[in-house]
């Protein structure tokens, strides 16, 4: 089933509804809340941002609450959640806007692509960046620790190292699902992220 279909009323019920949703308003408030203190932390200044796949809608309804004077951007896949929740229809794998984002969130969407699509939409993401990306994605590493009831498991699951040599191209890794673009100001010590000295040069 093409991706776009696939993401409909049924799953949005499936994934995001009831006791057994994948992410609550309250644990996306959270991570929220933390990304925008450490992009404060780290000297970022949030002006605007993307949100790649953004679902519900959570990281939108957290923004407009506490930080209203965000340019907020939402985009996706499914027809059906951009006419519910009020996203853009756009494939992050054939997308790119011409702007430039200080935050790009891509929560949950890259284990959607295949191989090269996946690889094509980190490029864009990339070319958007100028600021911080928050990105996570399934890794076969992360198979032991998931939690199979709340979690759709028809994913393709690559290696960390197939995220890293290709995230490397336009980002370095801050931590914390954290990764800085190489046009931002970030300056991080030797301790403050991993292998930071190196990954940044």
């Amino acid at each position: 089933m093409p991706a776009p279909m696939r993401f409909d009323a049924r799953y949005y019920r499936r994934f995001y509804g009831g006791p057994g949703k994948t992410h609550s308003a309250s644990e996306i408030a959270r991570l929220a809340a933390g990304v925008d203190g450490l992009a404060a932390w780290l000297g970022v200044e949030l002006r605007s941002v993307l949100d790649v796949g953004a679902g519900t809608g959570l990281w939108r309804s957290w923004f407009r609450r506490h930080r209203p004077e965000v340019r907020y951007r939402s985009i996706e896949v499914s027809p059906y959640a951009c006419e519910r929740y009020g996203h853009e229809l756009r494939d992050i794998s054939r997308w790119r806007a011409r702007e430039r984002f200080d935050l790009v969130v891509c929560h949950s969407v890259l284990q959607y692509l295949d191989d090269a699509a996946a690889e094509r939409a980190l490029d864009n993401i990339g070319r958007m960046s100028r600021g911080l990306l928050y990105l996570e994605a399934v890794t076969r590493s992360d198979l032991p620790i998931l939690d199979l009831d709340k979690s759709d498991t028809q994913i393709h699951v690559r290696s960390g190292a197939w995220y890293r040599s290709r995230l490397g191209r336009h980002f370095f890794q801050v931590g914390a699902g954290l990764w800085g673009s190489r046009r931002s100001p970030i300056q991080l010590f030797d301790l403050e992220g991993p292998g930071a000295l190196e990954s940044r040069r």
